[in-house]
């Protein structure tokens, strides 16, 4: 089976609005942890930063998403990596996740 790429990517998205971080309460995605995303036939990875180098519960995030991932249907595996660069920004955040924190957009 061959995946359109475009739709792996927006299904993955999809599953991983469900992680939320739990020291903030807003979803990954609109936190704007996840950095890359690449498919090889039916083979996911997703590179995923935290806040900071000093983030206590990177590993469960990284779980959360992983599982939340294998639920994609057409993918065989998937792989999710912790990754510290490009160092995350406030700018990578959603303007719905600035506005939960009451940041001005």
């Amino acid at each position: 089976m061959v995946n359109d790429p475009d739709d792996v990517f927006a299904r993955a998205k999809a599953a991983l609005r469900e992680v939320t971080d739990p020291e903030l309460g807003i979803n990954i995605v609109d936190l704007g942890l996840v950095m890359a995303m690449s498919l090889h036939g039916s083979r996911l990875t997703v590179d995923l930063t935290m806040t900071t180098a000093a983030c206590p519960i990177a590993e469960v995030v990284v779980e959360e998403a992983r599982r939340s991932l294998l639920s994609v249907p057409g993918l065989a595996s998937v792989d999710v990596r912790l990754v510290w660069e490009p160092v995350w920004t406030p700018e990578r955040m959603s303007d719905a996740a600035k506005a939960v924190l009451g940041w001005r957009t």
